[in-house]
């Protein structure tokens, strides 16, 4: 889905509130028991990930009447945000991502496909882990290696590229931060990203899975 936020007519309100969130989140668990478990998402492709996949269909929402109208923080009604479910199989919870984000991510990977198009190939700088690169800004003319504000932090989180010449976003500054400062129970092997969604309204968009090791925060090690 291409976004610019730039194009957005009225500014955002803040991050979305425990009263909106809990009154979207009654519309779909009422939405899911009427339709049998289905759930008022967008069709999006198999390969979406996984955080981005389950984009919450609000006219599905009003035209069942669960809910009367869309939240102003959302981004069909003018916000920044874009409402999403996670763990759609169980718990069905509702989240948010902050479309600023995807609109970084989104330039950056003009830029991208625009340098392969003329370069038949990916400006791969250095293997971090297999399947993450970091970038050779320089080849994109930019003045330094690109990086996102952290919706969790506000601390600037690199950019990176995968196997597949898709951005992603490290977040492993905030993840490590999350893991020292809360009582938590992940061990070696899980996908730690879902510690900042137990912890905030908000989902780690354009993140790859994330495991702990010796306390600290690692890429999984398969990485597509």
């Amino acid at each position: 889905m291409a976004v610019c936020i730039r194009s957005l007519k009225k500014p955002a309100n803040a991050l979305p509130n425990e009263a909106q969130l809990a009154q979207v989140q009654s519309a779909v668990n009422q939405f899911k028991e009427q339709q049998n478990g289905l759930l008022p998402i967008k069709t999006k492709p198999e390969e979406t990930p996984v955080f981005q996949k389950y984009q919450i269909n609000f006219t599905r929402l009003k035209e069942t009447g669960f809910l009367t109208s869309i939240p102003g923080t959302a981004f069909e009604n003018g916000g920044y945000y874009q409402y999403v479910i996670i763990k759609p199989e169980t718990e069905a919870e509702v989240k948010v991502i902050d479309l600023r984000i995807t609109d970084q991510v989104r330039d950056l990977e003009t830029k991208l496909h625009f340098y392969e198009q003329e370069n038949t190939y990916t400006p791969y700088e250095e293997q971090i882990v297999p399947g993450v690169y970091t970038i050779d800004h320089e080849k994109l003319n930019l003045d330094a290696p690109p990086t996102v504000k952290s919706p969790y932090s506000g601390e600037l989180l690199p950019l990176y590229v995968d196997g597949k010449g898709d951005v992603i976003i490290d977040y492993r500054k905030d993840l490590k931060t999350f893991l020292q400062d809360t009582d938590h129970s992940y061990e070696p092997g899980d996908d730690i990203r879902y510690l900042l969604t137990d912890e905030t309204s908000l989902a780690p968009a354009y993140s790859p899975p994330y495991t702990i090791e010796d306390g600290d925060p690692v890429f999984m090690k398969s990485v597509p």
